[in-house]
């Protein structure tokens, strides 16, 4: 009997180190990037514009430093432009104009001071906040190609048993979930792989941060899950899901499509 391998869910993340969007499906550019993934962040103040889609985690807020960042409840509305940010007091919605955008960055500032990450905020550089980006544009990656992300479900389900804590898709942060893949088996994937109407390369295996070690609905670091990741399980490095590029243009991928690796 042939496993089918499908599309569980789609991702992608406005405000880079924010709040996941789950989608029915996602416009792949040519370029190699997820359409309006990681079109905002905000920047430290010694971080200027850049000039190229690069956007290391050191230049801004990211919840690899950051981990409160995860108990943000922050959407955006591409059809106002406007971001609203919730959390324990704070609600506030605002545009993209530049009093609603250091409105924004004020507002993220206040919360960061409550705390355990409020030491963070004093080093040199990192005050006053800015939010950069037009919330279309993909540009705020962290690898000058940008890459589609993809990790397997029954992978995540064996780290999750793995540790008491909980764990899910949302702390690896990936663009595609797949199910129907047995666990561990998107690392071996290599040449093409076809998803839906997109044809991709598969690029490499994802070495994972700090990041991954924050509870998404806490903010708490409560899992060693890179020590989990190479003892438990033997990595050399901590690794879990792989970088995908587009072959041929580009296209759009839904909730459900077929998964197609190369044999």
């Amino acid at each position: 009997m042939n496993v089918v391998i499908r599309v569980d869910a789609l991702y992608r993340y406005p405000v880079k180190g924010f709040t996941p969007e789950r989608r029915e499906s996602l416009v792949i550019q040519p370029d190699g990037r997820v359409a309006g993934d990681r079109a905002l962040v905000f920047r430290f103040a010694d971080a200027v514009a850049p000039e190229d889609a690069t956007f290391p985690k050191s230049r801004g807020l990211a919840l690899m430093t950051f981990p409160s960042l995860a108990r943000v409840n922050l959407t955006f509305d591409d059809q106002a432009d406007t971001i609203r940010l919730r959390v324990d007091d704070v609600d506030v919605t605002a545009d993209l104009s530049d009093e609603g955008r250091a409105l924004l960055a004020e507002a993220v500032t206040a919360y960061l001071r409550t705390t355990g990450d409020a030491p963070l905020l004093d080093a040199d550089g990192i005050l006053p906040l800015g939010l950069l980006g037009d919330g279309r544009t993909a540009r705020f990656q962290d690898r000058p190609q940008g890459f589609v992300s993809l990790h397997g479900a029954a992978s995540v389900a064996e780290v999750d048993a793995a540790v008491p804590a909980p764990v899910d898709d949302r702390r690896f942060r990936s663009n595609i979930v797949v199910s129907g893949a047995a666990p561990w088996s998107e690392l071996s994937w290599t040449g093409r792989v076809r998803i839906g109407e997109v044809l991709f390369e598969v690029q490499k295996p994802i070495e994972r941060c700090a990041a991954i070690t924050a509870n998404p609905d806490t903010g708490a670091r409560d899992a060693r899950l890179l020590r989990v990741l190479t003892g438990v399980f033997g990595q050399d490095e901590a690794t879990l899901g792989i970088l995908l590029l587009p072959v041929d243009g580009g296209g759009t991928i839904r909730v459900g499509d077929e998964v197609h690796p190369t044999p």
